[in-house]
């Protein structure tokens, strides 16, 4: 004869009084099965289950107990700008979710960790650990995460929104560029000069690009955009963002290349590069060109000294910091 709903509730609510002063990490989960007439009780193993449901007085009662093949678990983004702690102590900020092989995680800065440095997330739950970082000379670090963090090309922008990230072509000198950071938010400035040298009291780095964004102690380690390119992580600076002040990023291009790492976009946004098959091609703006490339233009060829995104008014002979005669 078939229970009714109440019955069946009624059951399960003497399965939530028990678990109230019982540890349930090998019972996670229990509930009414109303297409079969049930209550369920999923365990890690029968015998856990069993003495759950006797533990709720419901021995001998019409409760099925099933083995579960693994704990449900919390799932949470990867997202630029967000909060994460090192060793449950220090704070920095996500730069840009990457993955190596089939490893998901996210770049940040190398002063953030050292290799083993554990890290928990923005909601301080378990999050990965430092596989790799280089402080200083550069400044640069990866995070493997665990599987309750998944990687997505979002970056945290104004008000609530996200940016997608859809590749890294590096910006040109003058051009805006906007970062992300957990202290500090989203603010937006221009590029000042690229491959700056920085003392820091630590040590000096190299090859940093210098803007005239603000930040401040925490977002370290967040990411720049320039539209929806990835610029780089936050290195340091100074001044902050209620007068004003001058930073200093890392970029990213760079970390990919050390590390191995691939950088995580948006599906079917990213502008593909143009491919090189030995002979120079017409130049043609829009299209992204990496360092090395070749191209024609006028009946002149040029080789692309930096990777960028050809602009109409960026033709090679009239852009020598892009383009170099050959």
């Amino acid at each position: 004869v078939g229970r009714t709903l109440a019955d069946l509730t009624a059951a399960k609510d003497r399965l939530d009084a028990a678990a109230a002063g019982r540890d349930t990490a090998d019972t996670p989960l229990w509930y009414v099965d109303v297409t079969a007439n049930r209550v369920v009780v999923e365990a890690l193993d029968e015998a856990a289950g069993t003495a759950f449901v006797a533990a709720a007085g419901l021995a001998g009662q019409d409760v099925d107990v099933r083995v579960a093949e693994q704990r449900p678990r919390l799932l949470a983004d990867i997202t630029g700008g967000d909060a994460f702690y090192i060793d449950d102590s220090a704070r920095c900020s996500v730069g840009f979710s990457v993955t190596a092989d089939e490893q998901p995680g996210f770049v940040t800065a190398g002063h953030c960790g050292d290799p083993g440095d554990t890290t928990t997330g923005f909601d301080r739950t378990a999050q990965g650990t430092f596989e790799a970082s280089t402080f200083p000379g550069k400044d640069m670090a990866w995070v493997a995460t665990n599987d309750q963090w998944t990687a997505t090309p979002g970056v945290k922008a104004q008000d609530g929104e996200v940016v997608e990230v859809t590749g890294s072509v590096q910006a040109l000198v003058g051009a805006s560029v906007c970062r992300s950071g957990s202290t500090t938010g989203w603010h937006c400035g221009t590029i000042e000069q690229h491959d700056t040298s920085v003392s820091y009291a630590e040590g000096r780095v190299d090859g940093l690009t210098r803007t005239t964004v603000c930040a401040e102690p925490g977002d370290s380690g967040g990411p720049y955009l320039a539209g929806s390119q990835a610029q780089g992580v936050t290195s340091g600076g100074s001044g902050d963002c209620t007068s004003g002040g001058t930073t200093f990023y890392q970029p990213v291009n760079p970390i990919l290349a050390d590390f191995g790492l691939t950088l995580t976009t948006a599906a079917g946004q990213a502008v593909a590069p143009l491919p090189q098959d030995g002979d120079p091609q017409a130049w043609t703006a829009g299209r992204v060109y990496e360092a090395g490339a070749t191209v024609t233009r006028d009946g002149v060829s040029y080789r692309c000294l930096q990777s960028h995104q050809a602009q109409s008014a960026w033709a090679p002979a009239g852009t020598p910091a892009l383009w170099q005669r050959v």
